[in-house]
């Protein structure tokens, strides 16, 4: 089954400052902490509707740096979540923290709860881009945070993003290659995007800050993509989640509703002309198989990958075969 989580969203809280490009309030379209009948009532939904499947879903506080918040409040939502998992009607926990608010105490007071995935909002390992886009931390702190989440048994995830003010796109590889010697359990990828009321938007306005364009983020996204894959690290978000407030309070930067979809379809036709370079397939009619749910991606949006085959002389039939693993493909023999 589909991992799925039971988002439960603490904008900001437990934040000790507003980073440059944050803004949890217009993503998530929330403004307060939820209160414990909120949460229990929020997972009676989630389980109703779930049903039997509801056993493999986690819980999942995000949208803040829930081990920093006020520490009462912190147990009052754990104390309201847990007992759905103790009872099996959730496979567990997950959170999203800072790196500077792990230690062994608040570790141990998580796996007493049922917490069983820590993710860490990381962003960057340079401590230049990390100071300048106010995170309060630096790389190391990642780094210490990452192997106490190890040792105490916890699943680790890590997300970084790309674009930020004063980063590159060379320096966003160089994280991807600092996460993957952490050995993270999990990835998640976030493009930065220009929200209203935030740091980033007054210096997008002055000119000091460009964000990447789409284009080109989509670009460095699939050699992010590739390196996450070949270290067999899951890469479990790409882009944002699409919502009416994220819709309406983005301002600027490489904004996409199905953005994962934009990468994984260009990496797709980038590993096809490989291959065609490599058995040395020549221009015409080719026969192309993939699995049922990576047709679209195969396709491309608009038929743009169709289209660019065109271009290279390839009249390409895309076919649905549930035999070929997602992001495979199978050129027919006949056909070669």
């Amino acid at each position: 089954m589909k991992h799925v989580n039971i988002a439960i969203f603490v904008p900001h809280a437990g934040c000790p400052q507003h980073c440059s490009f944050c803004s949890q309030n217009s993503i998530t379209g929330k403004d307060r902490l939820p209160t414990p009948d909120e949460v229990r009532a929020t997972l009676k939904i989630a389980k109703e509707n779930l049903k039997e499947k509801s056993c493999f879903a986690e819980i999942a506080f995000f949208g803040g740096s829930f081990t920093a918040i006020n520490r009462g409040d912190m147990l009052a939502l754990l104390e309201a979540a847990a007992p759905c998992v103790w009872d099996g009607d959730f496979s567990g926990i997950r959170i999203s923290t800072r790196p500077d608010a792990i230690d062994e105490e608040v570790l141990t007071l998580l796996k007493h709860y049922g917490v069983r995935t820590i993710e860490l909002g990381a962003q960057s390992m340079n401590d230049t881009v990390l100071r300048m886009n106010r995170r309060g931390h630096i790389a190391e702190q990642v780094c210490e945070a990452s192997h106490l989440i190890h040792n105490a048994g916890f699943s680790l995830g890590l997300q970084m993003m790309t674009g930020l003010w004063g980063d590159t796109a060379a320096g966003a590889l160089q994280t991807a290659q600092e996460f993957a010697k952490l050995k993270p359990d999990c990835v998640r990828i976030y493009p930065t995007i220009v929200m209203k009321g935030t740091e980033l938007a007054q210096r997008y306005r002055t000119g000091e800050y460009l964000p990447m364009n789409l284009e080109d983020t989509v670009e460095l996204c699939c050699e992010l993509l590739e390196f996450f894959e070949a270290n067999s690290i899951p890469v479990i978000r790409l882009g944002l989640h699409s919502s009416p407030e994220m819709q309406q309070n983005q301002i600027a930067g490489p904004w996409h509703p199905a953005f994962r979809e934009l990468c994984e379809s260009r990496l797709f036709l980038r590993r096809l002309l490989l291959f065609f370079q490599q058995e040395r397939i020549l221009p015409g009619d080719v026969e192309i198989h993939v699995a049922p749910q990576w047709v679209s991606k195969a396709v491309g949006q608009s038929r743009c990958n169709l289209q660019e085959l065109v271009k290279l002389g390839y009249s390409a039939k895309i076919i649905s075969d549930i035999s070929v693993q997602p992001s495979k493909f199978i050129v027919h023999p006949s056909l070669i």
